[in-house]
């Protein structure tokens, strides 16, 4: 088991990180990092014999927070921020339909299930409505203030 990443390195947190119940002053689940900070690597070491944690100073949270290594990615690698993140609460920006049925009124509110980056319009993301899961573009959704 050999680090990806070297002391000093310059790392991106690709997921949201959050409050195991381990970093004090804060209740388990706030959110620690965002997805998309980045930091660098202090120290590095391992969990339970098998997984590498690194040790990574974000400077714009002022805060220094463990991340498994499958959680970053080299600050320089191709990074696509996005508006909302998996879990959040949202609305729809308008009226969502297929083949002229309508499958989701405008203000509905929703929960994104994933993110997707990758797609050539831009980013999208899976989002469930109900029952119903749709991937909706970025453009599509409005942030809920309340999280419940």
């Amino acid at each position: 088991m050999r680090p990806q990443f070297d002391y000093g390195d310059k790392v991106r947190v690709i997921r949201n990180v959050r409050n195991d119940g381990t970093f004090p002053g804060m209740a388990t689940g706030d959110l620690l990092v965002r997805r998309g900070s980045v930091g660098f690597v202090r120290n590095i070491g391992t969990f339970l014999q098998d997984q590498i944690i690194y040790e990574v100073h974000f400077l714009d949270d002022e805060r220094v927070v463990g991340c498994r290594e499958e959680e970053l990615i080299d600050a320089a690698a191709h990074w696509v921020p996005s508006r909302f993140e998996s879990r959040e609460y949202v609305s729809a920006a308008l009226t969502l339909a297929h083949q002229g049925k309508v499958l989701v009124q405008a203000g509905a509110r929703g929960q994104i299930l994933k993110v997707w980056r990758d797609d050539e319009t831009g980013v999208s993301y899976d989002v469930i409505f109900h029952d119903l899961t749709l991937r909706v573009p970025e453009r599509g959704l409005n942030p809920v203030e309340e999280q419940a």
